[in-house]
């Protein structure tokens, strides 16, 4: 009996122990929880957006152990509004909106100003990383931005096909007449491939700065441009039918429907690599080149000093190499940083395509040209 007390009082020392033990433990843990700053990243985009974040936070977390970067994400056409509505609400009301970092667009940026400031002003000072970005991504962000990539509407052809490829938007149009059946563009109200050769196509009969106007009067000027894309239509794939959707045209080109078509340089690269378009197909950027533009994150004006020097640690190892080297080999989009920055190897895998892009920031007038587009060319 004395045998079996002693292993009972032996039981219960060692339970008592073990439970001070993790008592400790999690004393020691809540401590070093305590020491993490967390911050939000609200990002919105396609699959492969949110696979880029999966990819990067942990990469960060790794280096930087005091933070924790918790990943809101928005699928395309879910709610991205909602996102910037609820940053207003929260300003408006002197509320947290417990939104730290904002992958919005430069109307974004203009919507800022107008409700009285909502995102941090950036530069070198706390994103040293800044001076490595490619200058011309920086125009119209006011210094409220990071462009941490691009990607740009590009012409893709096949390379076993067109012979003469055009070098400019004019050697383009006469291309299309001069091969009928043989080019198709998406709906522009589908996406942004379809979208970029309508607003180009409108623009390139208007003046450069055109495409920084949101004056709705320029509306009175694209009569020009319609007449253009109406002279088209009946060159155009089964005379006029307008695919549905970015894929839409790819498909297209991909089981030789047609030869030529405008694309996005990322989806077209991925599916290339991936063997999902045919090795023939070949990109290049026309002159004046399509629109595209870089993807925007912004630090959010919450008043909480930890989580602002976190934000801004994370928006600058963004901007890093080993990052941006991300950028291009998982989703094959433009880098944010200098082309000079990156490996030889890498330049060549843009080569093609790494010729430029115009912005448009005409803002709401984008949506009134597709609007438009319907009325003067859809149903011609």
């Amino acid at each position: 009996m004395y045998r079996n007390l002693k292993k009972f009082a032996l039981g219960v020392v060692a339970g008592v122990t073990a439970l001070s033990l993790v008592a400790c433990g999690n004393d020691s843990e809540t401590a070093n929880a305590s020491d993490v700053t967390k911050i939000s990243l609200y990002s919105t985009g396609s699959q492969n957006v949110e696979a880029f974040w999966e990819k990067v936070i942990p990469m960060f977390e790794e280096e930087n152990k005091e933070i924790d970067v918790e990943l809101v994400f928005v699928p395309s056409g879910t709610g991205g509004q909602s996102t910037m509505d609820r940053i207003i609400a929260a300003k408006k009301s002197g509320e947290d909106s417990e939104v730290d970092i904002y992958e919005g667009s430069l109307a974004d940026m203009i919507r800022s100003e107008e409700e009285g400031g909502l995102f941090y002003t950036l530069d070198q000072e706390n994103i040293p990383n800044l001076k490595n970005v490619q200058e011309e991504n920086l125009n119209g962000t006011n210094n409220l931005a990071v462009p941490y990539r691009a990607s740009s509407v590009v012409l893709a052809y096949n390379s076993e096909k067109v012979s003469d490829v055009p070098n400019t938007a004019d050697e383009l149009y006469q291309w299309i007449k001069d091969n009928p059946g043989r080019f198709a563009y998406n709906d522009p109200s589908t996406g942004g491939s379809g979208s970029s050769f309508v607003l180009t196509t409108v623009y390139n009969q208007l003046p450069a700065d055109a495409m920084n106007s949101q004056d709705e009067s320029i509306m009175e000027d694209w009569d020009k441009g319609f007449d253009v894309l109406r002279d088209l239509a009946p060159s155009l794939y089964k005379e006029g039918v307008y695919p549905k959707k970015n894929q839409g045209t790819l498909d297209l080109l991909a089981n030789g429907e047609v030869d030529m078509i405008p694309a996005w340089s990322d989806m077209a690269l991925e599916q290339i690599n991936k063997g999902l378009l045919p090795d023939t197909i070949k990109l290049k950027q026309i002159e004046p080149a399509f629109t595209g533009g870089p993807a925007y994150l912004m630090s959010v004006d919450n008043g909480v000093d930890d989580r602002k020097k976190a934000a801004e640690a994370f928006l600058n190892f963004v901007l890093t190499v080993d990052v941006q080297e991300v950028v291009i080999d998982q989703m094959y989009g433009y880098p944010g940083i200098k082309w000079d920055l990156l490996s030889d190897e890498d330049q060549e895998k843009f080569k093609d395509v790494s010729g430029g892009y115009r912005i448009f920031n005409g803002g709401e007038l984008g949506s009134k040209l597709t609007e438009e587009w319907q009325k003067e060319v859809a149903t011609q």
